[in-house]
């Protein structure tokens, strides 16, 4: 049946040993890697969504959550270890898909990644304005509303317009990281590094200084009574507020997933492709859990449901108020990188789609001389910057935390698929365990879907809609795999 045409295995790895002007350049080993991981998660997950979850659903037991959104995670992320080690090849989730379970759920996880990167590096540019703004007023200078706010939002299910005429800064912030892509892996690899090294002197700098000034009356109670639906959200409080906030707060750790995307500019990518996706993961879950419990001392998480709560957290306590601006500063630089990493991550999966003919030629053309793929990346910042800068930040948060939760469980099965399919295929990095790890980690991610808000499945469902159109009308007619299955590959 064409729909399930796999990817044959032989052809993945040819592609993965390919040289020349026209391939993507072999020029990150691990410490790249992880930086590139750390950029990518690091970001909105700290920054905002920690305090606004709290807030929300889950009270001081937001450190639970984390705790629960890191264990599944990482789950996922040794299924992910070990494809990556086995198909050193760019596309990530899609790139799997395909070897195992065929064309149309590659497609499906394909379009879902679209949104999940795309989509969320427009979700942090609109939050990265909101600290630019903030950072510029600290100043002295007064950003105008009409051009630092999305001219719509939503009240409900209803599209309304905001006055505003364009969040500038928003689309900035998108086209410079783009800049950086388009001139070339070594100058984004240089620039991600910095900002990531700046960033991570940041977030030690709220802990270490924070610590001595948790008041621990503000973790009591630990898990605050449920709240009745008629007064919150039905997942606010109590023991259903820790998953309910671990499902929205997952969108703050798909950054590893990205290094998975970087396989085919990896040097020995077998070797350091998992060492970048479990030291990132590692590095970034224990920061999130520290930066949980100090930001929850510090003041009470009532007050934290605002676009910056470490900055309110900060300016509640008067011995650390100095610390304020240097905080709008390094998330300010720091939210760039995050925005880089998923730029970078989805104009590589349309590389890689574009390859097998599921998408236009123009989206695997590669630059000669700086060997990235420029079309795709212009064509990934173009809807990003669009849709930041038409948007606010709170409307698509936690459709791409369910695609990133639909990705994961397709990792874990593929992985359990090619152990039974295919046991000969070399492995340096194989998931311990797998019996257990795999299915435990995809039960975990359909238990956090089950977690979101209901309202979450009809946006899904329009988007993938769209995504069927797309692949009945090119995709399944320009497939390069439909007539030409190898004897045996499967």
């Amino acid at each position: 049946m064409k729909l399930l045409t796999k990817k044959p295995i032989s052809v993945l790895i040819a592609q993965a040993n390919e040289e020349g002007d026209h391939t993507l350049r072999r020029g990150l080993g691990w410490p790249s890697l992880t930086l590139l991981g750390i950029g990518g998660i690091i970001g909105a997950g700290i920054f905002v969504l920690t305090g606004q979850q709290a807030a929300v659903n889950a009270g001081p037991a937001i450190i639970l959550s984390f705790v629960l959104a890191g264990v599944i995670c990482a789950f996922a992320a040794l299924c992910y270890a070990e494809l990556a080690s086995m198909i050193p090849v760019s596309g990530s989730a899609y790139t799997y898909t395909y070897a195992t379970m065929g064309e149309f759920f590659a497609w499906l996880i394909a379009w879902d990644l679209i949104l999940e990167y795309g989509i969320a590096a427009a979700t942090v540019s609109a939050g990265w304005s909101g600290y630019f703004s903030r950072l510029m007023n600290s100043f002295g200078i007064q950003m105008p509303q009409l051009w630092t706010n999305a001219p719509y939002d939503f009240t409900g299910s209803e599209l309304i317009q905001t006055g505003a005429i364009l969040n500038l800064p928003a689309v900035f912030i998108i086209l410079l990281m783009a800049g950086f892509l388009v001139a070339g892996i070594g100058h984004s690899k240089v620039a991600n590094n910095v900002i990531v090294s700046l960033k991570v002197v940041i977030v030690l700098a709220v802990i270490g200084f924070g610590v001595w000034y948790v008041n621990p009356d503000n973790l009591t109670p630990f898990i605050p009574d449920r709240v009745p639906a008629s007064g919150g959200e039905p997942g606010k409080y109590g023991l259903l507020g820790i998953p309910a906030a671990a499902a929205v707060i997952f969108f703050a750790y798909i950054g590893f997933e990205g290094v998975s995307t970087a396989a085919q500019e990896a040097k020995n990518p077998q070797r350091n492709m998992p060492i970048g996706i479990l030291l990132s993961l590692a590095i970034c879950t224990v920061l999130y859990i520290a930066v949980a419990a100090v930001l929850i001392g510090l003041a009470p998480y009532q007050t934290l449901n605002n676009p910056a709560p470490v900055a309110t957290a900060l300016a509640a306590v008067p011995g650390l108020k100095w610390l304020t601006l240097w905080i709008n500063i390094g998330v300010t630089v720091g939210l760039g990188s995050t925005i880089l990493s998923l730029l970078y991550g989805q104009s590589r999966i349309l590389y890689a789609m574009s390859r097998d003919g599921l998408l236009p030629p123009a989206f695997s053309q590669v630059n000669p001389k700086t060997r990235t793929p420029i079309w795709g990346t212009v064509a990934t910042a173009g809807l990003a910057a669009l849709v930041g800068g038409l948007f606010p930040i709170k409307i698509l948060g936690e459709l791409v935390s369910m695609g990133t939760l639909l990705a994961f469980v397709l990792i874990c099965l593929s992985v359990l698929y090619l152990r039974h399919k295919h046991p000969e295929l070399p492995r340096s990095f194989r998931v311990p365990a797998i019996w257990f790890v795999a299915p435990v980690g995809a039960l975990g991610c359909a238990y956090l879907i089950a977690s979101l808000p209901v309202a979450t499945w009809p946006r899904l469902f329009i988007w993938m809609g769209i995504g069927l159109v797309v692949y009945f009308g090119y995709a399944y007619h320009h497939s390069r795999f439909h007539e030409r299955k190898l004897a045996g590959a499967e």
